[in-house]
């Protein structure tokens, strides 16, 4: 009797063995930013292709270059600039804590100073980067790993000393929607962007209007990465 069930007893850990274990599913996140997959809110958004970008009244939107490509956004909002740009990520593992420490030692390098802080989306830098004829202007560095991406962004102008008008543009990143897609990326590849259709339609319909410009290339917080 004995030996029947130890032999059971062996197939069962034999059976158990040759089943694959399953991934633990991921854990619901509460607030954005949010990735593509996940339910979200909807409201109003513009299309930049790898981000979906909230809007609101009074919102100017500019685009930032790399070469040819667009890498990433600026929303502007009185006195007030958020740039955002999300990157590719490892499957596994976030890269928010080793961007943070790289972008601290390089706003050092460049003459400015760079203090890690607690903020509404984890921990984040509080800096001051050299400006071209400015002395040093305060950025925020935000920093917020999702699946398979980072989404990185900086306040500056009056949004990176003031709680009050730093709010609205943190709403912004709550309701970002970033489409990583499913093509194989080496990590910390720009997720690119693109035109919205209605300005790409715009563009094709008026090649001759020198007065439209749907978007213009964002003031670059910092190129560091």
């Amino acid at each position: 009797m004995n030996d029947v069930f130890g032999r059971r007893r062996r197939a069962d850990e034999e059976t158990a063995q040759a089943v694959p274990e399953r991934e633990p599913a991921a854990p619901a996140r509460e607030s954005g930013p949010w990735d593509a997959e996940e339910a979200h809110p909807e409201i109003e958004r513009v299309d930049l292709g790898g981000l979906l970008l909230p809007v609101g009244p009074g919102f100017e939107i500019q685009l930032t270059m790399s070469g040819d490509s667009i890498v990433g956004a600026v929303v502007l909002v009185e006195e007030s600039a958020l740039q955002v740009q999300a990157f590719a990520a490892p499957k596994r593992s976030g890269i928010w804590d080793e961007v943070r420490a790289e972008l601290s030692r390089e706003v050092a390098a460049l003459g400015g100073t760079a203090e890690e802080q607690e903020g509404p989306f984890g921990p984040e830098l509080a800096a001051k980067v050299p400006a071209q004829g400015q002395g040093t202007q305060p950025v925020r560095y935000i920093g917020v790993d999702g699946p398979r991406w980072l989404l990185r962004a900086a306040l500056s102008g009056r949004a990176a000393l003031d709680p009050a008008a730093a709010e609205t543009l943190e709403g912004v990143v709550r309701d970002i929607v970033v489409v990583r897609g499913d093509e194989p990326m080496a990590p910390r590849e720009p997720i690119q962007l693109r035109l919205p259709a209605e300005a790409r339609q715009a563009m094709e319909q008026e090649p001759e209007h020198e007065e439209f410009k749907p978007f213009e290339r964002g003031p670059e917080i910092s190129e560091i990465r």
